[in-house]
């Protein structure tokens, strides 16, 4: 069987991020072919796409006009998310920087319906908060109009369909958000959500008359429904839900036209259909459409509803983006981004897999932390890979813990994966409790003093593999990224008989640190979860891996950007140097143009042929 390098994974690209020209003819995305994600278009599929900007940083949106052959885009520096708005004109190629700030971050609050404007949030005012500015298309700098002055973090969610209000989100923790409409002309900030304790207000949409939002929401529910907000009454109508969440809705606002996708274990479902214009909470579906792969998002109508785009990925695909004609369900896929020539059969599909934790036989896995026993006997899901051939009780795994926490892995396309099955490892994706895509009790299991819980369920996992016929339980090395990091070094300090290696990708070492030395704008947003400084100091150095740190058996290798503003580098530094004090074998890797992971080509390369040699030495 033929094998390829880490190199070779790593030079497979993928197609993401579309938005559907004014025209109708005229397809935008991101491709990371150069290396990092630029600008592409294309006017008819599968052909070769034209590229539009040549930078060496990333690309992190585009949005066409939707009356001007322009895009706006965002792209930040060295991975230190403090993005910058511009403007690409696609018949000329001209780019104008038309916010000009660089100490502040920029997010994209969509166009005016009429292509003359352009909203977005900005801590330009105050680095700890998000203020509301909308600009004209060809002003740049500080003409932006202050139009509210927030208190918090706030997103902008689009234009009315006059052009007249804004949609506000203002989020206190990634389980509680507010919705606020902001009057254009009177300033009026109109609570739209008022609510008691955690209640999630997400994905919102104008309806098209402008009477009323649709929105996902728990309000009346553990997982996320779909719902209709009407603006006069401030009355909820529930429009769809079920056992799963539903993960946001797209709208047409000219047609009533829609997209919502379900999240049934980490596999999407979509529903296409289109709003009756009396009822708005009655509706039409249309064909489901036939997609490939397994996991698809990041919708993008085009003129009148006809058709929508959208990215699709899988285990055995990687993102490409396809376009649905919207009434019968039709699928033509638009991009091809290459798979560095190694044929996509030989890429493994992943198995859904149901560990149970707390309770599997008898006892729960002893850890430093406070444990709940109420949840015995909590089934922990995740995604297990095996290689093509393996040796019973022979085969390496990597656990690959993901970051969030409010996350979730789902059977989405890893170049890292595929490349480690395919030297033999097996690969296992756990998604503990305080995943999101189970719903908010499950969300909210490692809240706070429960935090431990959650590194349990690892070893819960463990546990699990190391009964599989084909694992060698003496070669078991897990990996994680931010959240995941912190996971990864509290797995190795809490139950160290474990593993045989860890790698740490710019994780959390101290939680005290980490609060005191993050971006100003996300340090409430990050206490609503973790716990505050004032209030639980204690606690947090109690379960942070840098005070645990004498328990650390395995090899550790840690890899972070200079320029993270989430979690900061001196997470890293300190980690590595306490560990080096345990005797234990430590490599570190820094890079000094990256931030909160690491998104220029050479330096993915760099990264993990040295994370693939390390395993290869330990594992």
């Amino acid at each position: 069987m033929v094998t390829y390098d880490i190199e070779r994974y790593l030079n497979i690209r993928s197609a993401y991020g579309a938005s559907v020209g004014p025209d109708g003819q005229r397809l935008s995305f991101l491709m990371d072919t150069t290396g990092v994600p630029q600008i592409w278009t294309l006017e008819e599929p599968r052909r070769w796409p034209e590229q539009h900007t040549f930078y060496e940083e990333r690309i992190t949106f585009a949005s066409w006009s939707p009356e001007r052959p322009e895009l706006i885009f965002g792209m930040d520096e060295g991975g230190n998310e403090r993005a910058q708005l511009f403007r690409l004109e696609t018949e000329t190629g001209a780019v104008e920087n038309l916010t000009a700030m660089p100490d502040a971050k920029h997010r994209w609050g969509g166009w005016s319906h009429d292509g003359e404007r352009f909203a977005f949030a900005s801590n330009r005012r105050d680095e700890a908060v998000f203020d509301v500015y909308v600009q004209e298309r060809t002003e740049t700098g500080e003409a932006a109009e202050l139009v509210h002055e927030g208190d918090g973090w706030l997103t902008v969610g689009g234009f009315s369909p006059d052009d007249s209000r804004l949609l506000v989100s203002k989020a206190y923790s990634n389980a509680d958000q507010d919705l606020y409409t902001l009057d254009l002309e009177s300033g009026e900030f109109r609570h739209l959500t008022p609510h008691e304790g955690d209640v999630r207000h997400q994905s919102p949409s104008w309806a098209p008359d402008g009477d009323g939002l649709y929105l996902v929401t728990d309000r009346e529910s553990d997982t996320l429904e779909l719902a209709y907000l009407d603006l006069d009454s401030l009355e909820f109508e529930r429009v769809a839900g079920g056992r799963w969440n539903v993960d946001g809705i797209a709208l047409e606002t000219d047609t009533g036209r829609f997209v919502y996708s379900r999240n049934v274990e980490g596999y999407t479902e979509l529903t296409v259909g289109e709003f009756d214009a009396t009822d708005p909470t009655s509706f039409e579906t249309f064909p489901d459409p036939d997609l490939p792969g397994d996991v698809a998002g990041g919708v993008s109508f085009g003129p009148d509803g006809a058709s929508f785009a959208c990215t699709i990925t899988g285990d055995r695909l990687n993102a490409n983006v396809v376009v649905v004609e919207t009434e019968t369900g039709e699928t033509t896929r638009w991009t091809s981004a290459p798979t560095a020539g190694i044929p996509s059969e030989t890429f493994r599909r992943s198995e859904l897999v149901h560990v149970e934790s707390f309770g599997v036989d008898g006892r729960r896995p002893s850890a430093r932390g406070t444990q709940s026993e109420s949840h015995a006997g909590l089934e922990v899901p995740g995604f297990f890979t095996l290689p093509a051939e393996y040796e019973a009780g022979q085969t390496p795994v990597v656990v690959d813990i993901h970051g969030g926490p409010e996350s979730q892995r789902r059977p989405s396309f890893s170049s890292v994966k595929q490349y480690f099955v395919g030297r033999g490892y097996a690969y296992f994706e756990p998604n503990v409790r305080g995943s999101s895509g189970y719903g908010a009790e499950y969300k909210s299991l490692d809240d706070v003093e429960k935090r431990m819980d959650s590194v349990a369920d690892i070893a819960a996992c463990v546990d699990w593999l190391a009964e599989h016929d084909a694992v060698d339980p003496d070669r078991i090395a897990c990996m994680g990224g931010s959240y995941g990091g912190f996971m990864v070094l509290a797995s190795l300090t809490e139950y160290p008989e474990l593993w045989a290696a860890g790698v740490d990708i710019v994780g959390i070492a101290n939680f005290v640190t980490f609060l005191e030395n993050t971006g100003d704008w996300r340090r409430s947003l990050r206490e609503a979860e973790y716990g505050s400084l004032a209030e639980d100091r204690e606690f947090l150095e109690s379960i942070s891996p840098i005070n645990n740190i004498d328990s650390l058996a395995a090899p550790l290798f840690v890899l972070h950007g200079e320029n993270d503003p989430r979690v900061p580098v001196g997470e890293a530094e300190q980690i590595a140097e306490k560990a080096r004090e345990q005797g234990v074998p430590v490599r570190t890797l820094i890079f000094d143009d990256e931030g909160h992971g690491f998104s220029k080509l050479e330096n993915r390369i760099e990264a993990y042929s040295a994370i693939a040699a390390f395993l290869d030495e330990h594992v």
